[in-house]
């Protein structure tokens, strides 16, 4: 299994996606703006941003005008921005019956394409996600970014392949009802689960009925990252029947220290799979070489980058003295 491509080696803090489903992202031209529409409507993720050009065209014009004038039938992919969905957006809700019956061709799907210079990711206000996935039940990727008023509803979806959820802070409710889902179809499965102050409350008991394996029959990715409890998570992991059967594992963004990696190596063989990724941790120069020589050797590429906490960084403290670690995406 390839990872999306889209999907980058090295996730960061959140910008503007230049490749989604597979496919480069064309931003459909704001008024002014004379550039060709693409004469194939299907080689492109077609992205929906207005605000940014000279005139500054109205958002409703801007959007009547592209379901007057795009080739609706033939795109397959599609990203919502700024400013439907930001700090002042309403989301699209009332939309997606309308979207539905002209995009009839559309097989993936991101809501929230917005970068840090037009809201922080805490900011992005998002919604109940049902009318999107009853309006389009032949749906493949799915895409969602910001977690404020996230809702996702226990559901039974044949199409859905990947899910991904950027967020400084992941409901609860959401990871229960993911986990709770009939999802036959999804093989990449990836939330950003993010801090408390922002949102993010899951527990590790919250991941526990995705990590037993007993759904998602064709899970083949999984990625919890961007938390403060990784050292939990990794343990957890460790010992999760879910991980036999998984090609590549991220747990990479957050808190992850030598506990949590520590965790990892004695549990369950992690040898089968193509690609770790444990970017943004709090590692030892001795237990990243410990990780590399029980995994590189079996073929595994691991992702140790962004090693945080060297005892020359001037990093902060608690109370006790101990050094804070940081989630990379929280506000």
């Amino acid at each position: 299994m390839q990872l999306p491509a889209d999907v980058p080696l090295h996730p960061r803090s959140p910008d503007h996606l230049r490749h989604f489903h597979g496919l480069p992202v064309f931003d459909f031209p704001e008024a002014g703006d004379d550039r060709p529409l693409p004469a194939d409507p299907g080689s492109v993720a077609w992205r929906l941003r207005c605000g940014q050009g000279a005139e500054n065209e109205d958002a409703y014009d801007y959007w009547n005008r592209f379901f007057a004038t795009a080739p609706l039938d033939g795109i397959r992919a599609l990203l919502i921005g700024s400013p439907w969905y930001g700090f002042d957006g309403g989301g699209l809700d009332d939309s997606m019956p309308m979207m539905a019956e002209r995009l009839t061709g559309l097989e993936a799907l991101f809501l929230g394409d917005v970068d840090m210079e037009e809201s922080e990711v805490s900011w992005i206000e998002q919604s109940d996600l049902t009318p999107v996935l009853d309006a389009f039940p032949g749906l493949r990727e799915l895409g969602v970014r910001g977690g404020t008023d996230l809702e996702f509803p226990v559901v039974r979806h044949e199409g859905l392949r990947t899910l991904r959820f950027e967020s400084g802070g992941l409901p609860r409710q959401v990871v229960r009802n993911v986990a709770a889902s009939d999802l036959p179809a999804l093989q990449y499965l990836e939330m950003w689960l993010g801090v408390e102050d922002y949102g993010g409350d899951a527990t590790v008991a919250d991941l526990r009925p995705l990590l037993a394996g007993d759904r998602l029959p064709a899970l083949r990715h999984l990625g919890l990252q961007n938390s403060l409890f990784q050292d939990d998570i990794a343990a957890a992991v460790a010992q999760a029947p879910v991980v036999a059967r998984l090609d590549t594992l991220r747990l990479s963004m957050g808190s992850l220290g030598d506990e949590g990696a520590e965790a990892l190596l004695r549990g369950r063989p992690l040898t089968h799979l193509r690609y770790v990724d444990l970017h943004h941790h709090y590692l030892s120069d001795a237990m990243m070489l410990r990780v590399w020589e029980a995994l590189e050797p079996a073929g595994v590429r691991v992702d140790l980058s962004g090693q945080n906490g060297d005892e020359d960084d001037d990093w902060d403290e608690d109370d006790d003295g101990s050094p804070v670690r940081y989630t990379a995406v929280a506000e």
